[in-house]
């Protein structure tokens, strides 16, 4: 169920004050499991941006959004989108400079997916309501995060192996794990978003690893998503 209330503000003001209400409501919102007896239906949305640009960006500048459905590991929807940005990078607020694209892009599949993988955190953030929580409020869809290091959490290492995983904590509480998802490689960071315990985010993150570090769906839909932005410059002779 969407949130009426949950919106994508303008100002860092307002948008610190949402996520701290996301945070305490997500905490007693009710919780998804994958669904018996069949395989869930995993979605996932990514942004890309320009390529060597100076700074932290500002707002108006170019992205281009890819958005997929898999299920059992096979894309089965795909869409993509061109977009400008809202605001420039700064970190924690993320949900200024991306937001409103990244819900067009999700919303442009059919039908809706089962779960949300999103290059962004939940609960690991200093208010605890990253984007990754925020969108999914917003949608009304559960989702989990996968990034590329945690934000604020911590902890120990996983071990080398693939699978190996090891707890990431903010202030005592368990927000989500470090995933070994290839051996060798650098773990990725799965965080509980909106919806979804750690315990179960780390559960669809395994769901969608294949051969690859990145889960299938994010990698996908980030290739699609650079796809548009490297034609898009071919075509434009840059």
């Amino acid at each position: 169920m969407e949130l009426s209330w949950v919106s994508w503000p303008e100002s860092a003001s307002e948008l610190e004050a949402l996520q701290r209400r996301l945070a305490a409501v997500a905490e007693t919102a009710p919780l998804w499991v994958p669904p018996p007896g069949r395989q869930p239906v995993i979605g996932a949305v990514f942004c890309a941006h320009r390529r060597g640009g100076p700074g932290p960006g500002e707002a108006g500048e170019p992205i281009w959004l890819g958005a997929v459905l898999t299920q059992g590991g096979v894309v089965v929807e795909r869409a993509t989108l061109r977009s400008v940005t809202g605001a420039g990078y700064t970190p924690g607020l993320l949900a200024l400079r991306e937001g409103p694209a990244l819900e067009a892009a999700v919303r442009a599949l059919r039908p809706a997916a089962d779960v949300l993988l999103v290059d962004a955190t939940g609960s690991d953030h200093p208010r605890g309501g990253g984007l990754a929580l925020h969108l999914g409020a917003r949608l009304g869809t559960p989702t989990v995060g996968v990034t590329d290091r945690p934000l604020i959490a911590q902890g120990p290492s996983p071990g080398e192996a693939r699978g190996s995983v090891a707890e990431l904590r903010v202030g005592g509480a368990v927000v989500g794990y470090q995933l070994r998802s290839a051996t060798g490689a650098r773990p990725i960071a799965v965080h509980a978003g909106w919806g979804t315990s750690p315990e179960v985010a780390l559960e669809v993150a395994r769901l969608a690893l294949f051969r690859h570090r990145t889960p299938e769906p994010l990698r996908e839909a980030r290739r699609i998503a650079r796809g548009l932005r490297n034609d898009e410059a071919r075509a434009g002779g840059g």
